[in-house]
């Protein structure tokens, strides 16, 4: 047994002291946990991570890391097609309470003056004309829309959101360097890495009294519901897409408020109203949450080639029927130039100077200003004046001015002597550092915070406490080289008085009860209908691939299978588009091609490895549907371990736990029944075509055995017939036999019935088209028999299967920009 002084090393109170010691020895002065007069506060922090972890920082960050990698946090840096892990770090940022109530009081009085400057600018212009702002600022600026020029936006407000990216300098004073107005992004990242360190530091919470971040959230939703016309609002986050660099965050804030997610083609506006087209008709969308650059948001009213954006939603907007926040042309004051004239006009129009004052800018278009910044310019950051890029910064973003050599310096100044107004002049700043988890130990790094502001239902500024603070990967403090930071971590806000557990979740009995899991858009229900095809796709080739290499490969004794089985076998497989017929049968030409029709290049064939990309393609766009554990499975990348039946048992385990967590963990709601439909109907065409190709009049025993292979039904065949294999029993199993979950009766049935249940456009009771051809299919296999099955049956069996696949898309699936399906509508 160790001794009592032995195991007081180890313990976590000792680790987080010995950690914060050693830290302090190196961080530099101004450093957040070393200067600070809450140490007591990140001791506790440190203990609760020790307490977690043990002795090992190494440990802690990887379970920091797996908490985000559980929750499905992601990011996609730009021109980028694959989605990166999320970056977080185990030691959260600590502000005291006292310190934050002048943060968030300076962050609500800036986003109202920012509200105020541009309601001026797009209304009545005052502050143009009057000299407070030069006009070349205004109409010069890349950011200002004119069509919106005397627009008012519902509500009122061209802000409903705001978030600005804060610095502290070495003596603790807080500045802000940035304004975000247009699509404010982070505040789903911000509600991740809190689920994420709560989960690893699990009693921080309570032992600081941390404040919560759901109290924010609802104040977001309820001040966006609060500005609709409607007392019950639809709300839709209006997305790019899957390629934009936060939409893993914007698919989790969409899920936690309740938002539905909606991309351009979704939307339709139909007099002056913005509706969503769903599998039930067009539903009225009453407010959008947009994160779309505001020129491609309507085409009609600003860039005509926008394939993303909403005809008409500007004019839907106007007649005050749609709700867009942020508006468009809120983002103007985000231009770095506007920071130069904010003290002013804070003066001007509060009558007092800014509480959280931002770095100081000069705007190169002034000759003074300009002539200031070219004198100083090796104590200047030079940047651009409105985000684009101009020709005398090569580099493509801000610049140290002492970092210039010669010919820099030269090349900018005949720049910035032909287009001033495209530069500003900033202060060089340098960051205050935080502790991050490198290897095994604590190492200072510097850190910018991004806070969030949103309008509450009464239209007050609230404040998210805490948001997210950003990492730089290296010591290096001047805020130009850090950038956008390497790694993220959580704020906690935390204070003497204890906060009372809140939730998103409704007190009882405020909401009337509801089951209706509400509105499915058509392209949901599409990408969940191909999701369904895909995974059973991949599941039947997949298991014909593996029929072939145990039944002709890896038995000790020659072939299992005779070989014009083996030939229909590969027959069937290379007409599936998997892999290149082999010349021969020879068992290395079949091995070979089994491993293209299984893990064979992406791109050249369609094999599993490629019908798995697919799926995994509609799974990150449907995220917002999905579980996490269906969202791993399905990113797990291709198996690359063992031999080719090794990987090819690790996929069916992975098609199965996929099959398990659809039917088991989904909501039996439509787009449950999508995803359910497509499922069945490609099981019903994979059954089809092992029919044609494996039960003619011919059809040996190994065929047979090789059909009931396919159609997994070995076992219940065996169970039923003691004899050896029959033609007709065979045929009845697969094909027609209600009771046989693996069958196409069973298919069909299951298909009628999800038919049935979806909604229709009309009350007339007649049956839609894809009603009418689904029960033809159930009446062709309710009526045949095993005996009437012969080629020609089974071939117009699945004609009339891809007809129905058809009906289906053109009744409930997008079709270019049609908005409706069907001649029956109600609008809602």
């Amino acid at each position: 047994m160790a001794s009592p002084a032995l195991a007081s090393l180890f313990d976590a109170r000792t680790i987080a002291g010995r950690w914060a010691a050693d830290y302090c020895a190196q961080a530099p002065a101004g450093d957040v946990l070393c200067d600070s007069a809450g140490r007591a506060a990140w001791l506790a922090a440190l203990e609760e991570l020790a307490a977690a972890a043990g002795d090992s920082l190494g440990h802690a960050r990887e379970r920091a890391q797996r908490q985000a990698d559980d929750i499905g946090l992601g990011h996609r840096m730009p021109g980028e097609s694959e989605e990166r892990r999320w970056p977080l770090s185990p030691v959260p940022l600590l502000i005291d309470s006292t310190e934050w109530q002048a943060i968030a009081a300076g962050i609500a009085e800036r986003a109202e003056l920012v509200e105020a400057v541009t309601a001026d600018l797009y209304g009545p212009g005052r502050l143009v004309s009057d000299g407070a702002i030069p006009a070349a600022l205004v109409t010069g600026s890349p950011l200002f829309l004119r069509p919106m020029v005397g627009v008012t936006p519902p509500g009122g407000h061209h802000l409903h959101f705001f978030a600005a990216d804060l610095c502290r300098d070495a003596d603790g004073r807080w500045r802000v360097l940035a304004d975000h107005l247009r699509a404010p992004v982070g505040a789903g990242y911000a509600l991740e890495n809190r689920l994420a360190i709560a989960r690893t530091l699990g009693g921080l919470q309570g032992r600081l009294n941390v404040r919560r971040h759901a109290p924010f959230f609802a104040a977001m939703r309820d001040g966006l519901a609060a500005t609709c016309r409607r007392s019950e609002p639809r709300i839709g986050l209006l997305t790019p897409g899957r390629l934009n660099p936060s939409y893993a965050e914007q698919a989790h804030l969409a899920r936690y408020l309740g938002f539905l997610l909606v991309e351009g083609a979704d939307l339709a506006v139909r007099d002056d109203r913005l509706y969503v087209r769903t599998i039930a008709g067009l539903k009225r969308i009453d407010a959008l949450c947009r994160r779309v650059d505001p020129r491609l948001l309507d085409p009609l009213a600003f860039d005509a080639s926008s394939t993303i954006g909403v005809p008409g939603l500007i004019d839907a907007m106007a007649a005050g029927n749609v709700v867009v926040a942020n508006a468009p042309g809120a983002g103007m004051l985000e231009a770095p130039a506007f920071s130069a004239f904010l003290p002013a006009l804070a003066q001007r129009l509060n009558g007092a100077p800014l509480q959280l004052p931002n770095i100081a800018t000069w705007w190169c278009g002034q000759p003074a200003e300009r002539a200031h910044v070219l004198a100083n310019l090796d104590q200047m950051v030079v940047a651009p004046a409105f985000g684009a890029v101009p020709l005398g910064l090569p580099g493509g973003g801000p610049v140290l001015g002492a970092d210039l050599d010669a010919d820099a310096r030269q090349l900018l100044a005949e720049d910035m002597a032909r287009r001033p107004q495209d530069y500003v002049g900033q202060e060089a700043v340098c960051l205050s550092t935080m502790p991050f988890a490198e290897g095994e130990r604590l190492a200072p790094r510097p850190f910018t915070l991004r806070v969030f502001a949103a309008r509450d239902a009464d239209g007050r500024w609230a404040v998210l406490p805490g948001g997210f603070a950003r990492l730089g990967g290296e010591p290096d403090t001047r805020a130009t080289v850090m950038g956008e930071g390497s790694w993220s971590a959580d704020v906690c806000v935390h204070g003497a008085d204890p906060v009372p557990p809140v939730s998103l979740l409704p007190v009882a009995g405020a909401v009337e009860l509801r089951r209706n899991p509400g509105t499915l858009p058509s392209r949901v229900a599409d990408n969940l209908f191909w999701l369904g095809r895909y995974l059973e796709r991949g599941e039947a080739l997949l298991g014909a691939t593996r029929v072939l290499l145990g039944h002709s490969i890896s038995a000790d004794t020659g072939a299992a299978l005779a070989d014009e089985t083996v030939a229909r076998l590969v027959a069937l497989i290379a007409d599936a588009g998997a892999a290149p017929a082999p010349a021969g049968r020879r068992r290395r030409e079949l091995v070979e091609f089994a491993r293209v029709a299984i893990d064979g290049a992406e791109g050249q064939w369609h094999n599993v490895r490629q019908i798995n990309r697919l799926a995994a393609g509609i799974g990150a766009i449907s995220r917002d549907r999905l579980s996490a554990d269906m969202m791993r499975l399905l990113d797990a990348p291709h198996p690359s371990r063992g031999g080719l039946l090794d990987r090819a048992g690790s996929l069916q385990r992975r098609y199965a736990a996929l099959a398990g967590l659809s039917a088991e963990h989904m909501a039996r709601t439509d787009a449950w029944r999508f995803h359910d439909l497509g499922r069945r109907l490609e099981r019903a065409l994979a059954i089809t075509r092992a029919l044609r190709t494996f039960a003619g009049c011919e059809a040996t025993s190994d065929d047979l055995s090789t059909l009931l292979d396919l159609a997994d039904s070995q076992i219940s065949y065996r169970q039923r017939y003691l004899t050896s294999f029959g033609r007709l029993p065979v045929l009845d199993l697969v094909a027609l036999d209600p009771g046989n979950p693996r069958a196409i009766a069973f298919q069909v049935g299951a298909i009628a019935e999800h038919l049935a249940r979806l909604p229709v456009l009309s009350d007339s009771g007649l049956a839609e088209p894809q009603q009418a051809v689904a029960a033809a299919v159930q009446a062709m296999v309710a009526t045949a028999t095993a005996a009437s099955l012969d080629p020609a049956t089974i071939g117009a069996l699945e004609a009339k299967l891809m007809q129905l696949s058809d009906a289906i898309a053109a009744r409930y699936f997008l079709q270019g920009a049609e908005p409706l399906r069907g001649s029956g509508l109600t609008l809602a």
